[in-house]
């Protein structure tokens, strides 16, 4: 008896031993960084090539991806919508020769198509249907970019893995991008006819521009777009406040108190200064970063309270 256990553990342990090179032979790790197999429901798998929209390779098979957006991405979905959103808005600014009705239904027009776009791209991105999002996790910048990683195994053939790694921040923003073209041509000029007196025809080319523009820019710098808007962010507000109290020579609180236009400006400005704040910091500890918020007032108050020494009238050319 104890000889047939024997031999029945000692076959057992080849038939694993064979079974397990088997799986190892079948799962052997893909050449290059972004290749990986595809697994049907029969259990057989692919040659090493691109995951599908939505999987992500661990370097052997792919796998689907099933995390959630972190608050730095949520930001920087937000950043690239609020980017367009503004742009409208400068253009609408600019040449709607500063009538107040115009520029109300045009800016409030500029804001639902955004936000409409947002809402769509979000319902038709996975889980479809929903204002959530499943993602894969972006780890380094290279995962933007995994159409220079294609590996050539034998040194002449190329293994195409080009794949949406970091899905769906890539393409969920050129998804946000067409829909607003589509939006901006089912609004605007209905908006601009009807209630602004033809005014909204400029700045509706300007987006016919603009748009397309930033969909190139984000489909080639997206990644370095992701790990610098913040900075972007703050750079860019202290500068444009630095411009608009310049250009309109206001030199006191008083001057920018009187002019609500100018007041909306540097809220505006504020806010994003405080976003900046955000995406930097992310609240890792609000005990901290909490009171940094009270920044959004610096480049206001440095501008005003240092005004009076640069004033280029009180310098005495010899």
């Amino acid at each position: 008896m104890s000889d047939r256990r024997l031999l029945c553990v000692l076959l057992s342990l080849t038939l694993f031993s064979l079974l397990q090179g088997d799986t190892e032979g079948a799962f052997e790790p893909c050449p290059g960084q972004y290749c990986g197999r595809i697994i049907d429901d029969d259990g057989k798998t692919g040659d090493c090539g691109a995951c599908p929209r939505g999987f992500n390779t661990n370097g052997t098979a792919c796998l689907e991806c099933s995390s959630s957006p972190d608050l730095y991405d949520w930001l920087y979905l937000g950043f690239m919508a609020f980017l367009s959103l503004i742009t409208h808005w400068f253009f609408i600014d600019l040449f709607a020769k500063r009538d107040r009705k115009s520029i109300f239904f045009l800016c409030l027009s500029a804001f639902v198509e955004s936000t409409s776009a947002a809402i769509f791209s979000l319902l038709a991105s996975k889980p479809q249907g929903s204002l959530s999002l499943t993602s894969c996790k972006t780890k380094q910048i290279a995962d933007w970019y995994t159409i220079f990683f294609n590996p050539k195994p034998d040194y002449v053939n190329t293994i195409h893995c080009t794949q949406e790694a970091v899905y769906p921040l890539y393409t969920i923003v050129l998804m946000y991008y067409a829909l607003s073209v589509g939006l901006l041509f089912l609004f605007r000029p209905i908006i601009s006819h009807q209630f602004c007196d033809g005014q909204g025809r400029n700045s509706t080319y300007a987006a016919m521009y603009f748009l397309p523009c930033l969909a190139v820019v984000h489909a080639l710098f997206g990644g370095l777009i992701y790990y610098s808007y913040p900075y972007i962010t703050l750079t860019i507000s202290v500068l444009s406040t630095a411009a608009v109290l310049a250009k309109n020579k206001i030199t006191h609180i008083g001057q920018l108190v009187k002019s609500k236009r100018h007041t909306i400006i540097i809220m505006a400005h504020w806010l994003a200064h405080a976003y900046g704040i955000l995406a930097v910091t992310q609240l890792r500890d609000p005990s901290v970063h909490g009171p940094m918020f009270a920044l959004v007032l610096a480049p206001v108050s440095f501008f005003l309270l240092t005004h009076s020494f640069t004033e280029p009238s009180k310098f005495k050319t010899p």
